[in-house]
């Protein structure tokens, strides 16, 4: 089954994150490649560059920034492919980012 892990966090305190973050996170990557588990991923440009697009009433709205107003906000995303949910958990618990943010697990719909 396929699962896209949304690592978040907060950007004002992300340059306060350990400094071994980065390098961790690149053996997590690295790790997760040579297993075939990793399918696709990469990080995100800062939330200031986002823009929103919602259509209402026929007319194509557009909002600079994320729509939802929150403290952390998504930063990358990684695909990956696992036995089960218990498989996709364990490797998100070992995403460096979730010791200071959030990883969110959520199953792709198969078929």
């Amino acid at each position: 089954m396929r699962y896209l892990l949304m690592i978040c966090f907060d950007e004002s305190t992300a340059a306060s994150a350990p400094p071994a973050t980065e390098a961790e996170t690149v053996a997590w990557v690295e790790k997760l490649d040579a297993q075939g588990v990793r399918k696709l991923g990469d990080r995100l440009r800062p939330v200031r560059d986002a823009t929103t697009v919602r259509v209402r009433e026929g007319q194509v709205l557009l909002g600079d920034g994320p729509f939802a107003e929150t403290k952390e906000q998504i930063g990358g995303f990684d695909l990956i492919e696992c036995e089960d949910l218990d498989q996709a958990i364990a490797i998100a618990s070992e995403h460096p980012v979730a010791r200071y943010g959030t990883v969110e697990v959520r199953p792709l719909v198969e078929g």
